[in-house]
């Protein structure tokens, strides 16, 4: 009797998690049982190495799920709902072991990682869980050819209920695939930061997490500080654990593969006058990148598109500009305006972006190429509507009329310094010149929601507001009376020359009166 109460009692010493379970050690191995030696292990905030024989331990109390940041070279099993399985909770802390498999071999000549990323999918119930999976997925299913695929947050809307549909849509894919949390991701009803994640633990795993790939090196963090109580409820930043883990693992790292880093909440303050992410945090952060010259940032979250290079300004002193990449969202403007004849709302962005994702394409030396994709649900035989821009202009102008109305090319990937050039009828180049202001093609849709008695869908298309990737070229007027063809033309800085095609008549009008 005395002997089971003294087991009772170490039982009770020993540390337990904060996640309640007792994940402390366990060994690190290949399918054929040998151990690897090397791996580091983490729960977000201590890292630690496998030895020689596989087997890891925390020194310390664990402050989260356990995970194994993936090896360069090496794959994972997947867990039963076909998410990698390379993290450890409360119910499965019996087995705080990690299998690693053999990476499987890309033989194409000059191969590349190819990640696909997503942002917000956003659903709020089975319906557009559905507008996610044959909107965004589905076109993808055979031709993806991706190694990695990451969502940036906002997995649903709010209702973490949905993920397990969220997740048999994703991993049909066949992709090994990584989530960071959002603010939607939270679970409200908790009375502090800590704990707020509890839903999405128990699904996506660890909200610091690692991975590593030959080309690249990836880090997702949750920066969502939810502030109960309070107005905003949550704010952009990082937490203590989270710059320990920083702290411990960045140095161990080269500098000669890219670093790529996930978060939600963008680094750059998205409201006039106010610290939308805490410039602390993100000076401290950027003093911990600084050392590598190959650097990215990923984020979501604004439901627009938008390409920010940090500098001085923003604390950041690395060799050259901080390129941080504001993803659009895959329900684009939250499955809102008129739905096609497949029951998929338009939900084209207020900067005119159309949904989709993006994809990411890093070479063996570390540079990368980024893209744009609509989702599938837009038509495909026009023009004037691609993956790379959209145009508007005019559909007739009377001839000799004042040249002031233009053609516009929402150009989504467009930088300041993208250049964009129009040409009619075959005519020679000219500059269009960047258009802080709405794109005219949602403007319209806006027009039509405001005229329309009855409601057009379900929610209307958001209101237009200036795009950062617009650009205007005043047509001619001078020309034959009849039909002119505009061809525009946006030179990509990683897709390189790109295309589309709109055009306008000229009217012969006599003045009034005459």
């Amino acid at each position: 009797m005395r002997f089971a109460w003294l087991c009772v009692l170490l039982f009770l010493a020993l540390p337990v998690r904060a996640d309640g379970s007792t994940c402390l050690q366990g060994t690190v191995r290949l399918a054929s049982g040998e151990g690897l030696a090397g791996v580091a292990v983490s729960d977000g905030r201590q890292v630690v190495t496998t030895g020689a024989d596989g087997q890891w331990r925390l020194p310390a109390v664990a402050g989260g799920p356990v995970f194994v940041i993936k090896p360069a070279g090496y794959a994972l099993p997947a867990r039963a709902d076909g998410l990698p399985d390379f993290w450890r909770s409360g119910a499965d802390a019996e087995g705080c072991d990690f299998e690693l498999l053999p990476a499987v071999t890309d033989d194409r000549a000059g191969s590349a990682l190819d990640v696909l990323v997503f942002s917000d999918p956003q659903t709020a119930n089975l319906r557009e869980v559905g507008y996610y999976r044959d909107a965004i997925v589905a076109p993808l299913h055979g031709s993806q050819g991706a190694r990695l695929g990451v969502t940036l947050g906002d997995v649903t809307n709010d209702v973490p209920s949905l993920y397990p549909a969220l997740n048999e849509a994703t991993t049909s894919l066949g992709v090994p695939w990584l989530h960071v949390a959002g603010n939607h991701d939270l679970d409200f009803e908790v009375e502090q930061d800590r704990g707020s994640l509890r839903s999405f633990r128990e699904v996506y795993g660890p909200d610091t997490f690692a991975w590593e790939e030959p080309e690249a090196v990836f880090i997702g963090l949750d920066n969502v500080i939810y502030q109960p109580g309070q107005r905003p409820a949550y704010t952009g930043g990082l937490r203590p654990e989270q710059f320990e883990f920083l702290e411990a693992w960045l140095p161990t790292l080269s500098a000669d593969r890219l670093l790529v880093l996930m978060v939600h909440i963008p680094l750059f303050d998205t409201a006039p006058g106010r610290e939308t992410f805490r410039h602390a945090d993100r000076e401290r952060l950027f003093a911990l990148l600084q050392r590598f010259p190959k650097l990215l940032v990923l984020s979501g979250h604004r439901h627009t598109l938008q390409h920010v290079f940090h500098g001085p300004d923003a604390g950041w002193h690395g060799a050259s500009p901080l390129h941080e990449f504001n993803v659009g969202a895959a329900s684009g403007a939250f499955w809102s305006g008129v739905a096609g004849s497949d029951g998929i709302p338009d939900s084209t962005m207020s900067d005119g972006t159309p949904s989709g994702y993006a994809r990411l394409t890093v070479d063996d030396t570390g540079d990368y190429r980024l893209s744009w994709h609509r989702a599938g649900h837009y038509r495909t035989d026009d023009p004037a509507f691609t993956d790379v821009m959209a145009l508007h202009a005019p559909r007739a102008l009377r001839r000799g009329a004042y040249p002031a109305w233009g053609v516009y090319a929402n150009v989504y990937m467009g930088l300041e310094d993208t250049r964009v050039e129009f040409r009619v009828d075959e005519g020679e180049w000219r500059p269009m010149q960047r258009a802080a202001a709405p794109d005219p093609r949602l403007l319209v849709e806006n027009v039509r929601d405001d005229l329309a008695t009855e409601l057009r869908g379900y929610d209307r298309s958001p209101e237009a507001q200036p795009s950062t990737h617009l650009w205007r070229g005043a047509l001619p007027t001078d020309l034959d009376a009849g039909e002119h063809r505009v061809e525009v033309r946006a030179f990509d800085r990683w897709q390189g020359e790109q295309r589309a095609v709109t055009s306008y008549r000229l009217v012969e009008r006599a003045p009034p009166g005459e």
